[in-house]
Parts: C-alpha cells; structure tokens; sequence
C-alpha cells in the first residue's frame, strides 16, 4: 500500500494548482451532535480542507463517516462545533446564495413542472423571474430536457429528476456547487451517464464542485483530488490529486494508470475501517 501510494502521489500531497483562489477552507473542524441520553456523539474531527476555485473534489469513504456533515458545513448549513470555516475568505455560519446543494434525491414540487422547478430558488430570492427564464431555458437544453419544459416529475425518470435538480441548483450562478451523493438512487447505467453530463456542466459552467459518493471508481473517475475520510468520528487519511487527462472517458477506467488510483483510494477505505 505505501509503495503504490508514494509510486502515484509525492509525498507532500500538493493541491492542483497552486495559483488558484481557495474559495472555501475548513481547519481543524469538528462536529459534535446531542444524543437524546443527554451525552453527544462526535461526528468530525480535526477536519482540514482547502477547496480552490474551479476544482472537482470528491470525498469518499465508509457510510457514517461524516461525508454529508461536511458538505452542510462547508454549505453553512449547519455550524461546526470547533474549527475554522472560510468561504471566499470570510467566516461562513449560514446558507449563502454563492453554494448550490444538490441532494441524494431530487426532491422536487411535484405540482411544478421542470421549468418551474428550477426557477424555484430564484423565487425564493425575491428575484425577478422574467430576468432569469433565458437562464433557465439554457440550463435545461444543457442537461438535455428540451422539450420537457412543461413535464411535471412524475412523468420523468430518475435520472431526469436529478437533472431538474442540478438545473435548479445552478440557475441562480454560486460559485460553489455540493453535491451530496446525488446518484445513489439510479441504475448503474444512469448513474455513469450522469457523471459525465456533470463532468460537461462542471467544464462548460467553469464550477468548483465538492462532490459526496460511496463508489470508489466514481470518486477517481470525477475528480481533480479525491479526499478520503475514516469512520467516525471522521478525519482526512489520504488527500490524493489525481493526475488523469481531461475530458475523461469511460475507458479510462480500464487502464493501469486509474486502478493504481483506486487501489490507492480503496486501500485507504479499507485500512481505516480496519483500524477504527
């Protein structure tokens, strides 16, 4: 295990590139949540991560291991019990207009059809709706929904469901797009089709992408680094940029080159649920 890892990744673990803005930043965070015996169970630990402008992140490790509390931190959507959290430079405590969060589920209206939907958040801001159907119309043609404009969810698939959603969650242009887990409920067939139409928006939309997934092939095949995290309370155990070209291909996960990768990412899933 270490020789493959020092064969792919030097040892101090560089971000790429360094010249970059670090648009979101965590240090030494923690999180601690109540229990209802009175006492409380720590979550996160001593979590360090810098996010730069324009990367796609992936964090990946076993179920329960706080994948999701940090992406709501780095959300402002919940607080941190201890520890640094940046965004743009600025202490962040709650939600802001500039981070996007696509869920594990859709969860759209369901008595709102697609164009609607996504509009939804600009409602919401009390912005003018008419100043942003363009936007919406260009979102909705990207993820390939043309034509599905007046559809309600009830008459899409899944995986037009969460194409609604990642519509919805760029329509109002954040800097930062979360997206936690956002394949899990669809077939293997749908799910490696919408990694790549993420990887078309994330290259067309120029975002920085914090991206929660369980599937070690996906985490490498997505990402400019993948991060990965032990069982709780969760902390960072390998930091591994992954130095593969873009655009990425499906065939790219046959060659000896990405499974070094995941050997790599998998041997430190595992050896952490070993230890923990």
């Amino acid at each position: 295990m270490t020789a493959l890892l020092m064969a792919i990744q030097p040892p101090s673990v560089p971000i790429p590139d360094r010249q970059s803005k670090c648009l979101a930043q965590l240090q030494a965070v923690s999180k601690d949540y109540a229990v209802r015996s009175g006492g409380t169970v720590t979550a996160l630990e001593d979590i360090s991560l810098d996010v730069r402008e324009n990367e796609f992140v992936t964090l990946v490790g076993p179920s329960g291991c706080g994948k999701s509390t940090v992406l709501k931190i780095l959300g402002g959507i919940i607080r941190a019990s201890g520890g640094t959290h940046l965004f743009d430079g600025k202490p962040l405590d709650k939600p802001s207009r500039e981070i996007g969060m696509v869920f594990q589920r859709p969860v759209l209206l369901p008595w709102r059809n697609v164009l609607d939907n996504v509009l939804f958040p600009i409602e919401m801001l009390g912005w003018n709706v008419r100043e942003h159907l363009d936007e919406a119309h260009r979102l909705i043609k990207l993820v390939g929904l043309s034509g599905f404009e007046k559809a309600l969810p009830q008459e899409l698939s899944g995986g037009m469901q969460q194409r609604v959603s990642i519509c919805r969650a760029l329509v109002y242009d954040p800097k930062l797009l979360l997206m936690d887990e956002p394949f899990g409920a669809v077939d293997a067939m749908t799910r490696e089709e919408m990694g790549l139409e993420v990887l078309r928006i994330w290259r067309e939309r120029r975002k920085t992408v914090v991206f929660v997934t369980h599937s070690i092939p996906e985490s490498v095949f997505l990402a400019d680094r993948v991060v990965v995290m032990t069982p709780r309370p969760g902390c960072i155990v390998l930091n591994l940029p992954i130095d593969l070209p873009r655009p990425r291909t499906i065939d790219m996960e046959f060659t000896p080159e990405f499974k070094a990768y995941a050997d790599a990412v998998r041997g430190a899933v595992y050896s952490s649920k070993r230890s923990a």
